[in-house]
C-alpha cells in the first residue's frame, strides 16, 4: 500500500518514523512519501517538506507566517494526487493536518488520524471536523477515549508510543563516563535544559533557564539542542553562556541528568518517563498568551499534570517563569526526600500509560482497517 505520513513537529517525527516501522513489519509493499524530519527521513522514506520548515508556535506567530502556511497546504494537497495514495496517516499538528482531512475525504482517499488533537483542552468544536472527515483516530492518552465517547465518537486507544522509544533507549544506554568522555564533559551532576524545538521557543525561555545557572555551580547545565536548530543561533541565544550543547542525545541527556527546566510540550512527559524531577516552562507573547489564556479549558499545561489530573510537576507560565521562582523549585527537586515521593508520582504516571507496545498496535489496527476497505 502506498501512505502519505504528515507530522509537523519533532515529536511527530518521532511517532512517525516508530510507526512507519512497524508498518514495515506488517506491510511488506509498503511505500512512503512524508512530512516530517530526519527520525522519519532515516527510515528511508521519501521527505517532501521538513519540519523545520513547519513548525510555528503561538497566535502572532501562525499569523505573521501566514502565507507560507497556506502555500504549504496547496503545495500539499497537490502532492497528493499526485502520489494517490491508499491512505493518509495524519500525526498531530491539527491546523494544517485536519484541512489536509477535509481535502482528502473529498477526493474518497481513506484519512487515519494517529495522536489526536489536543481538542480536549481547547477548539472542542473541531470534534465535529474530525468526526466529519477522518476514517480512523488512534489515541495515545488514557483519558481520550471517554473524551470522544462524550461526543459519540469511537476512537482507539493504543497507549503511549513514548514508552517503545524510552524502552529502546534503556535497552541500549550508555554508561555516565561513556557519556561524560563522547560529549568532553566534565565529572559534575548533570541538570538538563529542555527549551523546546522552535526558534520561538528557545529564544524565549532558554536565557531564562541559564539565569540560575551561577547559583548552581556544583552542577553543570547542559541544553538538549533540536536536531533541526543550528548550533550558531543556541550560541546566539546564550551569549557569553559556557553552557554544553548536545545533539541527538536527548534521551541519553535524560538518563544522566540529576534534574530539568522542560519547555512544555512533550517534553515534559518524556522526562517524567526518565524518572528525571522536572519544573515545567511556558513564556510566549503576551498577546498570544492571554488569547491562550481565553481560550483553553484545562487545568494544567504539561501532559503529566494532565494525566495525573493534579499537580505533580511544578508549572511556571509566563511571568511566573523568572529566575526567582526557577531558583526555588530547582533547590526543591535537588532534595532527596522530595525527589522519592515525585519519583512515585512518576511510576503511577507510567503505569497509566498502557505499557510498551503501542507503535506495533497502531500500525496493526491500521493495516487491518484499510486491508478491511
Amino acid at each position: 500500500m502506498k501512505y502519505y505520513v504528515i507530522a509537523g513537529e519533532a515529536s511527530g517525527d518521532l511517532h512517525g518514523s516508530n510507526l512507519i516501522k512497524q508498518l514495515k513489519v506488517l506491510d511488506q509493499a509498503a511505500h512512503f512519501r512524508c512530512w516530517g524530519g530526519d527520525k522519519m527521513l532515516a527510515q528511508g522514506v521519501t521527505i517532501v517538506k521538513h519540519i523545520k520548515d513547519l513548525a510555528f508556535m503561538g497566535f502572532i506567530e501562525v499569523v505573521s507566517n501566514l502565507p507560507t502556511i497556506l502555500k504549504n497546504i496547496s503545495f500539499c494537497k497537490e502532492d497528493i494526487l499526485q502520489y494517490k495514495p491508499d491512505a493518509i496517516i495524519l500525526i498531530d499538528y491539527p491546523g494544517f493536518n485536519l484541512r489536509i482531512a477535509a481535502f482528502a475525504k473529498k477526493h474518497n482517499i481513506k484519512v487515519i488520524y494517529y495522536i489526536s488533537p489536543q481538542v480536549w483542552a481547547w477548539k472542542q468544536s473541531r470534534v465535529k471536523k474530525i468526526k466529519a472527515t477522518v476514517d480512523r483516530l488512534l489515541v495515545i492518552l488514557p483519558f481520550e477515549q471517554a473524551f470522544y465517547k462524550q461526543h459519540d465518537y469511537e476512537v482507539f486507544y493504543t497507549g503511549h508510543p513514548l514508552l517503545d522509544a524510552i524502552e529502546d533507549i534503556k535497552n541500549n544506554s550508555n554508561t555516565w563516563q561513556e557519556f561524560i568522555k563522547t560529549n568532553v564533559l566534565p565529572n559534575k551532576p548533570i541538570i538538563a535544559l529542555l527549551p523546546g524545538s522552535r526558534k520561538q521557543e528557545i529564544s524565549a525561555m532558554l536565557p531564562i533557564m541559564l539565569e540560575v545557572k551561577n547559583q548552581f555551580s556544583d552542577y553543570q547545565f547542559i541544553v538538549a539542542c533540536a536536531p533541526s536548530i543550528s548550533a550558531d543561533f543556541y550560541k546566539g541565544v546564550m551569549g557569553n553562556s559556557d553552557v554544553q550543547l548536545v545533539y541527538d542525545q536527548t534521551y541519553q541527556l535524560l538518563q544522566h541528568a540529576k534534574a530539568a527546566l522542560v519547555t512544555s510540550g512533550t517534553a515534559t512527559l518524556e522526562t517524567a518517563l526518565f524518572k528525571v524531577p522536572e519544573v515545567v516552562c511556558y513564556k510566549g507573547s503576551n498577546i498570544s498568551y492571554h488569547i491562550a489564556k481565553k481560550l483553553i479549558k484545562v487545568k494544567y499545561i504539561s501532559l503529566v499534570n494532565l494525566i495525573m489530573d493534579q499537580e505533580i510537576v511544578k508549572e511556571l507560565i509566563q511571568n511566573d517563569l523568572n529566575a526567582d521562582q526557577l531558583k526555588i523549585h530547582l533547590t526543591q527537586l535537588l532534595n532527596p526526600e522530595y525527589q522519592q515521593q515525585l519519583k512515585a508520582a512518576y511510576q503511577d504516571l507510567s503505569n497509566k500509560l498502557g505499557g510498551i507496545g503501542a507503535s506495533a498496535r497502531a500500525a496493526k489496527h491500521m493495516v487491518n482497517f484499510l486491508e478491511k476497505k
